[in-house]
């Protein structure tokens, strides 16, 4: 009965589920994580595998993460007092008029890091595993199954889209994204938001670079559209000034990828509703919040087991 005190079960194995098993691992805690998809799974049915992203924690997968210049463009606002995280970076770097491209209002750069899921959630799988905590693969049906099945006295919802179904949540949405994979040796990150979202982001240790991309809300659409391959290197292009013109969009793509990101009305929940610790709603920025995400859902876990104790 005491170990059991002190055992927390997880739904999900996305990013957000495997760091919060990481920390609840690291404070003492036996550790159990249920889900339908594991890393090394690549279907559409789970974002983690796909999204190659940009994280603000420095971590010891040496092989999955990388130090890299950054520049960011923007369309749809005049200074830069909106973005929060400018002071994190030591180097961040105003640029001027003059060195921005098309139809950007405002510009920056800065060194920051990316991660390569392809690496980075095998990485997390062991240190897991070498941590003692379990896995067990199921589709869950209810948050009150996943209790039965796994007799802990706390239950943490990591379940991403899943969410909608099983914490019953109607902000839960699907946003379709679609990109590529190409061969080049661009050796730094460029991002375009605003009006629309245009990126290229090097893999790190696959030899290539992603281009995306496009964020389409509630669609569910699995099949690759070439007109949006078309229109990607058309954006590309013009931000980065024609690097990748060469690029023929049937001859020269490795690799077409479409993934569903797990958003939510009114942005991300991470909370304890009794002995469930709801812990979803990144979108597109899960491995940027994901160990945000974590502490909190570590915290939460050890106030309910001090009020349990009481």
């Amino acid at each position: 009965m005491a170990q059991q005190t002190h055992s927390i079960g997880i739904v999900g194995a996305g990013i957000v589920g495997l760091a919060s098993a990481l920390l609840l691992a690291d404070s003492g805690h036996n550790v159990v994580v249920v889900a339908r998809d594991f890393p090394g799974d690549f279907t559409t049915d789970w974002a983690s595998p796909w999204y190659l992203q940009l994280s603000l924690y420095a971590t010891h997968a040496a092989d999955s993460t990388t130090t890299i210049l950054i520049k960011e463009y923007y369309d749809d606002r005049d200074d830069e007092s909106s973005i929060w995280y400018k002071d994190l970076f030591p180097d961040f770097e105003s640029l001027p008029k003059n060195a921005l491209p098309p139809l950007s209002r405002i510009g920056f750069k800065y060194t920051g890091q990316v991660v390569n899921p392809t690496f980075f959630l095998p990485w997390l799988s062991s240190e897991l595993t070498r941590r003692g905590v379990r896995f067990i693969r199921r589709t869950i049906e209810s948050l009150h199954q996943a209790r039965v099945l796994l007799g802990t006295p706390v239950i943490v919802n990591a379940s991403g889209l899943g969410a909608a179904e099983l914490a019953q949540d109607e902000k839960v949405y699907a946003v379709r994204g679609q990109t590529m994979f190409v061969k080049s040796s661009f050796n730094h990150v460029v991002l375009f938001q605003g009006s629309e979202y245009t990126y290229v982001i090097p893999r790190t240790y696959s030899g290539g670079v992603i281009l995306g991309g496009v964020s389409q809300s509630r669609s569910v659409s699995t099949a690759v559209d070439p007109h949006t391959k078309t229109d990607i290197l058309r954006r590309v292009n013009q931000l980065t000034n024609g690097a990748f013109s060469w690029v023929d969009p049937e001859r020269d793509v490795v690799k077409d990828i479409v993934g569903f990101r797990p958003y939510r009305e009114g942005g991300i929940r991470v909370e304890r509703d009794n002995d469930i610790i709801h812990a979803y709603g990144a979108g597109a920025l899960g491995y940027l919040y994901c160990f945000g995400m974590a502490e909190k859902v570590r915290d939460l876990a050890c106030e309910k087991m001090q009020h349990s104790k009481l």
